[in-house]
Formats: C-alpha cells, structure tokens, sequence
C-alpha cells in the first residue's frame, strides 16, 4: 500500500479528494434530477394524451395531413364481433391492407415526400417560366414590339 498516499495525493489534485466528495455529490444530484426531467419530458412528448401539444413542432405539411397520423386503438384480431364493428365503422381506412382486402400503396410516407418534392418542383419551375417570360415581354416592349 506504499501507492495509496501518492493516489489520495493525485485525487486531490485533481479535484477528487476526501474534501471534494461533498461537491461531487451535489453535481450527481443535480445530474440526476436533471436527466429525470428530461427523460420525463420525452416520455410525455412521446405518450401525450393532449395529441395537439408536443414538444416538438412540426412541420406545415404534416400538420395539413395530421388525420393520416392519427393513432387507433384496434381490437384484439380473436374478437370477431369487435373486429367485424371495427372493420364496419371504417377504422381500417387509411391503413396498410384496407376493408375490401387491397394493399393501399399510395399513402405511404415515400410516396408523400416524393408528392411534395414534386409540388414543390412545380411551383419553383413555374416561377422560373413566369420570371422568363417576363423578361422576354419587357425587351420586347423596350424594342416597340406591342405585346400583352
């Protein structure tokens, strides 16, 4: 044990000494508390039960399609009358596999962002068109050319 008085030496030092342990303790309540809020304001964002308040904002688009993102609360499949009411009501509208038995591929996430991508493609290339054309317009006005 001749190493022992060199280590407490080098704790101390380094801010970890017999002295310091009251700080450190403070520093891993803080810590914890800390954490225990944040994971508790996590949870709640994950599991909230007001559906219109998050902690994170979403975007315009999402929030248009907000009725697609909706959560459900399906029947135990081994409940036929559960699942035949269920089924009747229109609850599997919009999912994967819908009332009459088909595979609905066309609402699924990659085919939404490929529809806005080319939206937005659409308005950016008119805006180009009408900028274009505006010019052309305007020099042909500068020249004398009678055009609308």
């Amino acid at each position: 044990m001749a190493n022992l008085p060199n280590a407490e030496k080098f704790l101390k030092t380094i801010g970890m000494g017999k002295k310091d342990r009251y700080f450190w303790k403070q520093i891993g309540k803080a810590l914890l508390c800390t954490y225990t809020v944040f994971g508790l304001a996590w949870w709640y964002n994950e599991t909230s039960p007001l559906g219109w308040w998050t902690l994170m904002p979403r975007p315009k688009e999402e929030r248009e399609m907000a009725h697609l993102y909706e959560r459900r609360k399906y029947p135990y499949p081994g409940d036929e009358e559960a699942m035949e009411q269920f089924v009747a009501s229109g609850g599997m509208i919009g999912t994967t596999i819908s009332p009459k038995g088909f595979v609905d591929s066309g609402n699924d996430s990659d085919n939404f962002q490929k529809q806005l991508q080319s939206k937005k493609f659409e308005q950016e290339s008119l805006k180009l068109w009408f900028r274009m054309r505006n010019e052309v317009i305007s020099e042909l006005q500068e020249k004398g050319f009678d055009v609308e």
